[in-house]
């Protein structure tokens, strides 16, 4: 659960009430918490997730524009994303 949350962090600022979704999952990570799989917790887990899956908050990229190529990485992994200001925000493409 951590590694999902992780991953679904970096783009929370594009999901719409990422906050209020994944709130009950975090719950998850704190070792005092059973781990329990609830209706409220797959809900919000499949809501994430479908945020995620969906990319509705991705842009066309437009290049003639500057873009910013943002790299993360550790010793087990490496990501990166694309990212373009076209309107207002900085938002992936």
């Amino acid at each position: 659960m951590q590694l999902f949350l992780g991953f679904s962090r970096y783009d929370r600022q594009h999901i719409k009430d990422s906050s209020r979704i994944s709130k009950s999952l975090y719950k998850l990570c704190d070792q005092q918490t059973v781990y329990e799989v609830t209706e409220e917790r797959f809900k919000a887990y499949e809501e994430l997730k479908n945020a995620l899956k969906n990319g509705s908050f991705l842009l066309i990229p437009d290049w003639k524009l500057p873009s910013r190529l943002y790299i993360d990485f550790c010793g087990e992994g490496l990501g990166a994303a694309l990212h373009q200001t076209q309107i207002i925000n900085d938002k992936p493409v």
